[in-house]
Order: C-alpha cells, then sequence, then structure tokens
C-alpha cells in the first residue's frame, strides 16, 4: 500500500490474478480500485480516466509520480485536440517502453541521452517523442498533478532537409501510384493534392468533400470546430490542373464523405502505399511531407510573390524566405547586380 499522502498509482496484485489495481491515500486511508485488466498499457489509461475525473486528488512531488501516468493522462486529455494521433500515440508507446517503472523525479539530461541511444533512430524522431515526454510532465504540472515541473533535455534539433521533386520525378511518382491495384484510386489524388496545394499530409487525410467548393473553385483545409494551431491550414483556391481531377474524384465520393478514401472510409495513414510507390518509381529520400517542399519550391521557382506564396501555403514568411527563399529568383538579386553599377552611381544597370 502506499504511503500517506502518496498519490494515485498503479499496483499488480498478485493474488487478484495480476489484476492491476489504482491505489491511493486519502485523508490519512488507504484506498484502492480495480481497473479490471492485467494490460499494463490498459490500466495507464484507466489511471488516467481516474485522475480526471477526481481533479482533487494531487499535487504531488515528482518523485511520487510515474512518468508513464503523466503520457498516459496527456494522450487521454490531447487525442483529440492534435493533428495526428497516430504519431502521438507511437510516441507514447515509444517512451512508456522505456521509461516504464520509473518516477518523474528520474527524468534527467543523462536518461534523456539514454532514451535517445536506446531509440536507436533518428535525433529527429528522438527528439520528438522526447518533446511528447516534455508536454506530458508540464500538462501534469499545469493541470495540478505535480507540485512543480522537471526539465526534459532534448537532442540538438536536424538540419532541415528539404527534398523535393523534380517534375520528371513527379511524373515518375505518379505513374508509379496509378500502378498500384490496392492504392490506384486514393494514392495519385493525395499525392496530387499535396503538390498543388502544399499542405501536410494530416490536412490532406482529413479533407471532406464539404471542405472543397467545385462551383467556385475554392477549398478550405481548415477543420471546423478545431482550435488552430502553428501548424495552420489553408483557405485558398483551387489550381487549374487540380480541379479537373478533384471533378472526377468527387463521382466517387459522397457528399461529406473524406476526399482520400478507401471504399468510402477514410484512410487513417498513408505512408505504406506512398513508400511502395516510392520504390517503384526508384525515389530515395521522399515521404509525403516532400510534397509540401515540392509544392513550396515549385512556387518560388515560377517567379511567385514571397507573401502570396505563403499564404497560399499557410506557411510563415520567415519560414518560407529561411527554407525556399533561394529558389526564387529575384533572391538577392540586388545584391549580386550592385556589383554591376559604376563607381558613384545609385542606378544599377543590366547584369548582362
Amino acid at each position: 500500500m502506499p504511503r500517506a499522502g502518496a498519490g494515485p498509482r498503479l499496483v499488480p496484485f498478485a493474488k487478484r490474478g495480476g489484476t492491476f489495481y489504482i491505489v491511493w491515500s486519502e485523508k490519512g486511508r488507504s484506498r484502492e480500485r480495480s481497473t479490471g485488466t492485467r494490460d499494463r498499457r490498459e490500466a495507464e489509461i484507466a489511471l488516467a480516466q481516474f485522475l480526471l475525473s477526481r481533479p482533487g486528488i494531487g499535487p504531488v512531488e515528482p518523485d511520487r509520480y510515474l512518468i508513464t501516468d503523466a503520457l498516459a493522462e496527456y494522450a487521454l486529455d490531447r487525442a483529440d485536440k492534435v493533428m495526428d494521433r497516430i504519431r502521438l500515440a507511437g510516441a507514447v508507446l515509444k517512451l512508456t517502453d522505456f521509461f516504464e517503472g520509473r518516477r518523474v523525479s528520474e527524468v534527467s539530461p543523462s536518461s534523456c541521452r539514454a532514451y535517445v541511444k536506446w531509440r536507436n533512430r533518428a535525433a529527429g524522431t528522438a527528439r520528438r517523442e522526447l518533446t511528447v515526454l516534455r508536454a506530458a510532465i508540464n500538462h501534469a504540472h499545469g493541470t495540478g498533478r505535480l507540485t512543480r515541473m522537471v526539465p526534459v533535455e532534448l537532442p540538438a534539433p536536424p538540419p532541415s532537409r528539404t527534398r523535393w521533386l523534380k517534375r520528371e520525378e513527379a511524373a515518375r511518382l505518379l505513374k508509379a501510384a496509378c500502378a498500384s491495384p490496392k492504392a490506384r484510386l486514393h494514392l495519385p489524388l493525395f499525392i496530387l493534392i499535396g503538390l498543388y496545394s502544399g499542405q501536410r499530409k494530416e490536412a490532406i487525410l482529413s479533407l471532406r468533400w464539404s471542405q472543397i467548393d467545385l462551383k467556385n473553385g475554392l477549398m478550405d483545409f481548415r477543420t471546423p470546430g478545431r482550435k488552430e494551431t502553428k501548424k495552420k491550414r489553408s483557405y485558398t483556391q483551387i489550381p487549374p490542373r487540380l480541379l479537373c481531377h478533384l471533378r472526377n474524384a468527387r463521382k466517387r465520393g459522397s457528399a461529406d464523405g473524406p476526399v482520400i478514401h478507401i471504399g468510402g472510409k477514410p484512410v487513417a495513414d498513408i505512408k505504406t502505399a506512398f513508400r511502395a510507390a516510392c520504390r517503384r518509381a526508384g525515389l530515395n529520400g521522399v515521404t509525403p511531407h516532400t510534397l509540401r517542399h515540392t509544392s513550396a519550391t515549385w512556387l518560388m521557382q515560377a517567379g511567385v510573390p514571397k507573401w502570396e506564396a505563403a499564404g497560399f501555403l499557410a506557411m510563415s514568411l520567415e519560414t518560407l524566405e529561411k527554407t525556399y527563399g533561394h529558389h526564387h529568383p529575384d533572391h538577392h538579386a540586388l545584391a549580386a547586380i550592385s556589383f554591376s553599377r559604376k563607381e558613384g552611381s545609385n542606378t544599377p544597370r543590366n547584369a548582362a
């Protein structure tokens, strides 16, 4: 049984078949409640639900609060608010595997570095997952579960990946997608929307026909009722090359159904089919996010004003200039042409 004043935690009772119980101390008396399961992850969800239903419990010191409890509660609270629930769930599961049984007080620079080494994946992946851990701890403190926050050390961010597709590569990818018997009805459309809208994977997969105005050529990637995050979504005109494909695809969809679907049901994730198409097309280092890089790069190469391209992509002008600005024909043009001026002249002449 927990010490007096200890916060709720999970304890497997061997005499009760290994079922996990929620145990805590309240007004000097020990309490317990069965989760009804022997599965650790299911028990963590039950504990998170229990904590949410009893806001008066806590706060407790970090050495009395399990990391897995913080992760479970955070995932339960944020599941319907984040853009990519699958990515959040994957991060929580990996963090749970490593930190299971440890207290929040055990989060330290050394344990974070050990997680990066244990994860044995790209630095960006480990950094993203540790960011979830930091958010979970901050959430626990913000909701009154913890008396104080514990810092989480993140690995250095990896260099930006701006792999983009040349027109010929995009054509090969589309051809490979159309050749797939299982994905030929939805994957090519996903790729086309990505190339000609520059929106993120999650925004495209969640797009519904009710958000597309084919008559006036408009599409709204914003999800009704969802709070806007830093990953903004656009409301913009449909490029003519995409409009004809959407009109054809609309014949296969329902009025309020998903645009990207299999038999009318939304596609949860597209990475497997996308990866297979890249393999058939002989493309390396290409992911669904490459489509956003490609769209931004093509807009810059076409000489579209940067402020207009940023609005179309729902991207900050600062990010556009920093990451893609060098593709624009006017990039550093004034600086370059200044070397062609005559001494004492304020008027630039043609570089030719």
